[in-house]
């Protein structure tokens, strides 16, 4: 199997060697020092102690790589309308386009049974870029749940984790996702392929609207927020109104608001995505992980002004920090 890592960060490069160490045909679309260090002493997993190297195909030009049957997109969901035209060389009639990525993505709402059935989301998709010259016909769901670091150019260190869920938008259980699903199995990964990819996508998705803005205005840790009374009731509100969001849709959650924040307060004194981000000066994923939420509350009809607050603090705070809002 043909497959294409877009954007090898930390979780790209951590599927790209178990999959190349599998034996699947890799390839991977990186850029600066970390594609340079891969080009010249291949890319280094530090996993369970232990150390594996793989020797795979890096470039920062799509066009050398050719047709595949997979692209797995690992690029956080701000950065794949910009690179959209430099993917279609990638792209043949079946290449399928797996969405690694966190929150509400461009294609929710394909084959999605219901009265907004194939609706577009501006807020994710501005101008409908993607959509149109990727296709959503292509996509396939992917939630995330490893952590992984790039301790230096060419070198990631696995941390905790290997579950990858897979879902078609339309729920079957295609030969696409199946062949993904047991090439990733083969490789160490936990990847089952689920029939209500968006039920997995709200729960992840259920901590990340609430938790990841409140740490960036704040400064706290997941410990830290849970364990302050206000700001837990703050969080609590969020997530209320999101679980009302995603009911009306047709989500199912298979646990409550409150164990959801006792399972981010069991991490301990962790730091999210958004306040890693802002501390680092890079740009926050404020539009896929909470804005997105807001536009789904106006589409069906739902209030959600605990989320609208907080998506107007974290705006501010990226702003006055100098950072991009994406």
């Amino acid at each position: 199997m043909k497959i294409t890592i877009y954007g090898a960060g930390a979780i790209g490069g951590y599927l790209a060697v178990e999959l190349a160490l599998a034996g699947e045909e890799v390839s991977i679309v990186a850029r600066g020092p970390h594609l340079q260090a891969i080009r010249e002493r291949g890319l280094k997993l530090l996993i369970e102690g232990d150390e594996r190297l793989a020797r795979i195909r890096a470039t920062d030009d799509p066009a050398e790589i050719g047709i595949q049957d997979h692209v797995i997109l690992t690029l956080k969901a701000h950065s794949v309308g910009p690179v959209v035209d430099r993917m279609l060389p990638l792209l043949g009639p079946s290449t399928a386009v797996v969405t690694a990525q966190n929150g509400i993505l461009w294609w929710y709402f394909y084959r999605l049974p219901g009265p907004w059935e194939n609706q577009r989301l501006p807020i994710t998709d501005p101008g409908g870029t993607i959509w149109d010259r990727l296709g959503p016909e292509r996509a396939i769901g992917c939630v995330v749940y490893p952590s992984c670091e790039i301790v230096e150019p060419g070198v990631v260190r696995h941390i905790d984790g290997k579950r990858f869920m897979l879902g078609e938008p339309d729920g079957t259980k295609s030969e696409r996702v199946t062949a993904l699903s047991k090439a990733l199995t083969a490789a160490g990964f936990k990847a089952p392929v689920r029939t209500r990819i968006r039920d997995d996508i709200w729960l992840k998705l259920w901590g990340n609207v609430s938790f990841n803005p409140v740490s960036a205005v704040t400064g706290a840790t997941l410990e830290e927020m849970t364990s302050d009374p206000g700001t837990r009731a703050v969080i609590r509100q969020m997530m209320l109104e999101a679980e009302t969001v995603a009911r009306k849709l047709g989500v199912d959650f298979p646990v409550d608001v409150d164990t959801r924040i006792g399972w981010a307060g069991d991490v301990g004194a962790h730091k999210t995505s958004m306040l890693q981000d802002l501390e680092k000066g890079r740009p926050m994923e404020i539009d896929a992980l909470v804005a997105s939420v807001s536009e789904l509350g106006r589409i069906t009809g739902v209030p959600t002004p605990t989320i609208d607050t907080l998506l107007a603090l974290a705006r501010l705070r990226a702003r006055t920090a100098g950072i991009p809002t994406l």
